[in-house]
């Protein structure tokens, strides 16, 4: 196992002094793997997974400088080229996909405890690509910021193969250049409308009022003393949306097929809160 995990990472080197080297990189790379795989998602939360199951890794390689502390983790790897490495990652998730087309989730998201004011560090933001079905990770984009997103998407759209899928981003992709993007991909998108394009979102909103209730589909879930009715609607009558604009900066997402909504009607502990939740959606012809 670790010899074919690792060696899609055979690319980078180890940028220390082979002298002072007591935690080799192969041992520090399958630490921060596999701890990353089930679940750590910061330095600390690696270096405890590490202690816990020492024994597992002891039978792939041999650590016999142990664990490492979550500084040096964190220290060596941020030291290595965060491009090659986000490569050679993407590399080895992609020959764990099955060949299907996936729903492609892209969101972004701050990692805990990786602000640090002495080294003058901001917080790591990533941008990620969740693969729904495969349930994987296929790749990572880092940040500055949740403000950054939009650059950082197209970077990520660029590293992902995505013919066949479908791509949903919450509101902060919902521009047009990153639709057109996803649809040169040979994908199909779900953008979220939101207040980032106001009167758009207030006309799709009035839009969906008039529909009549019958074209609605419903689902109901419930656990723990919570129900959740959700309400699906979809709505192909987007010549509105298509034609000229009405007005200054109205955007044309290219490839829109329809627009749909999604109302989350949820009953907890006597109180209920209406939510709903709107989208553009783009095929690729």
């Amino acid at each position: 196992m670790a010899g074919s995990l690792l060696d899609h990472f055979a690319a980078l080197s180890d940028p220390r002094q082979s002298w002072k080297v007591v935690y080799p990189l192969p041992e520090i790379l399958l630490v921060v793997l596999c701890a990353t795989i089930a679940g750590a998602e910061d330095f600390v939360e690696i270096r405890r997974w590490g202690t816990m199951n020492r024994d597992f890794l002891r039978r792939l390689l041999p650590y016999a400088g142990g664990i490492p502390s979550h500084d040096t983790l964190n220290d060596i790897l941020n030291a290595l080229d965060g491009d090659l490495f986000a490569r050679c990652f993407g590399d080895w998730v992609e020959g764990l996909r099955e060949a299907e087309p996936d729903i492609v989730a892209i969101d972004g998201k701050t990692s805990r405890r990786t602000h640090d004011r002495a080294k003058d560090r901001n917080p790591l933001h990533l941008v990620s690509a969740w693969a729904s079905r495969q349930r994987l990770v296929l790749c990572q984009q880092a940040c500055e910021a949740k403000s950054n997103e939009i650059t950082a998407i197209p970077l990520l759209l660029d590293r992902l193969a995505l013919t066949g899928a479908l791509v949903t981003i919450d509101a902060m992709g919902c521009q047009t250049k990153i639709a057109q993007k996803i649809l040169d991909k040979g994908a199909d998108y779900l953008l979220a409308i939101k207040e980032n394009w106001p009167n758009l979102h207030s006309e799709v909103i009035r839009h969906f009022d008039d529909l009549p209730a019958a074209d609605m589909f419903e689902t109901t879930d419930g656990e723990h003393g919570r129900i959740e009715v959700r309400r699906h609607v979809v709505s192909h009558e987007v010549d509105w949306l298509t034609t000229d604009r009405r007005f200054p900066g109205e955007p044309r997402f290219p490839g829109l097929k329809a627009i749909a909504m999604v109302e989350a009607e949820i009953e907890r502990g006597g109180k209920t809160t209406l939510e709903r939740r709107y989208y553009t959606n783009g095929i690729n012809n």
